[in-house]
């Protein structure tokens, strides 16, 4: 039965061939995007990561055709191209999860430095530009923006909503929305204010570093494990195709499908177990109603 499945096979193999040939040029040589001179650092990671996701497909794509080339087997050519195209997905996070602690850190640094400029009887709108130049790197873009718009006159409360859509994290929008009420308001106590916000930020990111350095173990042992399970299976096929010829026939695929399905359950149960799920931002829907920039 198998034997009348090589023709479909290899008529999907060329035309998987011709897309992947497609995507791998377009990975290399990239899309033309046409990005304004102000856009928000949310954009910019926006089309960094669609990149990357067109790169790691064309990937995908690549490894499904030399895979079914070699083996023959439909089944674990589409397994590990789906593997390899999602692999941050499969297990990824630790980037996302560093990337969220320098913000945190970087915005508790900025709000220490805004309560000691503050002391100094200096406004929000005097305050901000000053503490913005040597802000961390991971919140220097977003404070920039903020700070070109107060120098164009722009509102204060409206300037701070698009700095917390800019930053794009949830610890941030409580920043925000203290800085937004005291420049709405005007009334006393921000030091205060911001010296609470400040030991909350430092208290968050001692614990998502701890939290990080526990799960940093399980994804590693996910990796470990998923690698030497590739490595060995990738062995057999190579070296002793007898040992794995039943998995050449229609039964075998199917028996094959059921094996890669329990595996990828059994990995994406890890990859959740290691996973950080985030609160959700309170700011986006003012933000929405106030228009964007």
């Amino acid at each position: 039965m198998f034997e009348e499945l090589r023709v479909p096979l290899f008529v999907t193999a060329g035309a998987v061939t011709g897309l992947g040939l497609a995507l791998l040029v377009l990975a290399v040589s990239g899309l033309p995007v046409r990005e304004r001179a102000s856009a928000t650092p949310g954009r910019r990671r926006s089309v960094a990561g669609s990149q990357r996701r067109l790169k790691q497909l064309a990937a995908g794509v690549g490894v499904f055709v030399v895979v079914l080339v070699v083996t023959r087997w439909l089944v674990l050519a589409a397994a590990l191209g789906v593997v390899v195209a999602f692999w941050d997905r499969a297990f990824g996070g630790a980037r996302q999860e560093r990337d969220a602690i320098n913000r945190v850190e970087g915005l508790a640094t900025w709000i220490e430095a805004l309560r000691d400029t503050i002391a100094g009887a200096v406004g929000l709108e005097q305050a901000i530009p000053a503490t913005a130049v040597n802000a961390a790197p991971s919140i220097r873009p977003s404070l920039n923006l903020l700070v070109d718009r107060l120098r164009v006159r722009e509102p204060l409360p409206d300037a701070l909503m698009k700095f917390a859509r800019d930053l794009d994290d949830p610890s941030a929008d409580l920043v925000v929305a203290a800085l937004i009420l005291n420049s709405r308001l005007r009334g006393p106590g921000l030091r205060d204010v911001l010296s609470a916000l400040a030991n909350s930020a430092r208290d968050e990111l001692d614990v998502r570093r701890r939290v990080e350095s526990s799960r940093r173990s399980t994804r590693r042992s996910v990796q470990v494990v998923v690698g030497v399970i590739v490595t060995v299976a990738a062995g057999l096929v190579l070296f002793n195709p007898a040992y794995v010829s039943p998995y050449g026939t229609f039964e075998g695929q199917l028996v094959l499908a059921g094996v890669l399905a329990l595996f990828a359950g059994s990995v994406f149960w890890m990859r959740k177990l290691s996973g950080v799920e985030e609160p959700e931002r309170f700011l986006i829907g003012s933000l929405d109603t106030r228009g964007t920039a």
